[in-house]
């Protein structure tokens, strides 16, 4: 069982940190404001870190990986997209928003992994805790651009 739940839990952690780097990378283009764009930058390289954790965490248990649903990347896309446009005038406030929304998708998500997933070994919860309080501080650091 523990191995299961492990190779479930990371998977869902690399899936939820491609997905950041995948939304972050995203909105970059239409971010307007220089301390916004660098924290975001810095969020990308810090999910990007924790998805390569997660690989090698994986490939310890002869697993591939997680990678974000066809169909959630595409949704992500659409609304972001829809979202940019119908807020030209207010770029970074909207920018801010989405990123904002999936961090708390994240942080609800990842908790409730962390939970259907218990027998999870130390290493990888640690990594699903990681990756929680990256989303929660990011959420946290947008708020100057809501």
């Amino acid at each position: 069982m523990i191995h299961k739940d492990t190779v479930r839990l990371l998977r869902e952690c690399g899936s939820g940190a491609k997905m950041g780097v995948e939304s972050i990378g995203e909105v970059l283009p239409s971010v307007e404001d220089r301390r916004l764009k660098e924290l975001l930058d810095e969020s990308r390289r810090r999910h990007r870190a924790l998805g390569d954790e997660t690989d090698r965490l994986l490939a310890a248990y002869g697993d591939s990986g997680g990678e974000p649903g066809a169909v959630a990347l595409g949704m992500s896309r659409v609304k972001n997209g829809m979202t940019l446009m119908m807020h030209a005038g207010r770029k970074d406030a909207a920018a801010a928003e989405l990123v904002t929304d999936g961090c708390n998708m994240g942080v609800k998500s990842l908790s409730r992994y962390l939970n259907e997933y218990a027998a999870a070994d130390e290493p990888s919860k640690e990594v699903a805790k990681k990756l929680i309080r990256l989303e929660e501080q990011l959420s946290r650091d947008l708020r100057d651009w809501l």
